[in-house]
């Protein structure tokens, strides 16, 4: 028996959005957003997402984003939808002439990272300014279209000379044999990626530059997002082993990482 989809479910400031308010987040994409999965009301990283987002929203329009009012509104989007476990984002907002940060809330059904090795495609695109999550990215969504259909999981995106910066909706890690390398190039800091880089601390976790050149120096490599982490077995030409020891380890690391209440 298939367990139907859970419709998305959206709430604008706190209501349920009117075609006014997904008018105005149609056809005005500026923003930023945090991504998160929900169990049982709670988040792992909760503080990093209200942090994410209270630096988003101070950048691109200089107003702060009050971290317990955010926590409400998840709280308050998640009775609405009826649910306690979910895919969550939170969105924010600053329609012309408005003065207020409006926060978009949408709830979908629960997600997991499907666990088996995946393929990266490299591709020459790197975003502008990438330690924003936003939405509407056109580059990423096209190169990972491109790679889809040329057999890979996802796009691996680098900056000029092969340097290697991040998935197109992931963080890459790499494992040298004594720690986990972080791409010190521009890009996100996904929350996933901090909570594991927090967990291994600095004897097991480092930021140093990689190239599509270096490929063949790690033991292997593994991709992360607000969906969990997967082993990589190949960017384009390159093949890595899964290396289970590593894979036990960051799970154990993010699965002990507490999870924070939404209410």
């Amino acid at each position: 028996m298939t367990t139907p989809e859970q419709a998305l479910y959206v709430e604008v400031n706190g209501h349920p959005a009117t075609e006014d308010d997904l008018r105005v987040a149609a056809f005005f994409a500026y923003g930023h957003f945090t991504a998160m999965q929900i169990r049982d009301g709670k988040a792992r990283g909760l503080d990093l997402h209200l942090a994410r987002l209270d630096a988003g929203n101070r950048e691109l329009f200089g107003l702060p984003l009050d971290g317990e009012r955010v926590r409400g509104l998840i709280g308050h989007a998640l009775e609405g939808a009826g649910v306690v476990d979910g895919s969550v984002r939170v969105h924010g907002l600053l329609p012309p002439g408005d003065t207020a940060t409006t926060v978009m809330v949408t709830v979908r059904q629960p997600a997991w990272m499907a666990t088996a090795p995946k393929g990266l495609m490299s591709v020459p695109y790197a975003r502008a300014v990438p330690h924003i999550k936003r939405p509407g990215e056109f580059g990423q969504t096209y190169y990972g279209r491109l790679a889809e259909r040329a057999g890979f999981d996802e796009a691996l995106l680098t900056a000029p000379g092969g340097v290697v910066t991040e998935g197109a909706v992931t963080n890459i890690g790499f494992w040298d044999g004594t720690s986990v390398v972080w791409p010190n190039a521009p890009a996100l800091t996904g929350i996933t990626m901090a909570l594991l880089e927090r967990g291994l601390g600095r004897a097991g976790s480092v930021r140093r530059p990689v190239t599509l050149e270096d490929l063949g120096t790690y033991r292997s490599a593994f991709v992360s997002n607000s969906q969990g982490i997967a082993p990589v077995h190949r960017i384009d030409d390159q093949h890595f082993e899964a290396d289970e020891t590593l894979m036990g380890r960051l799970a154990k690391v993010y699965e002990d990482t507490a999870w924070d209440s939404v209410r």
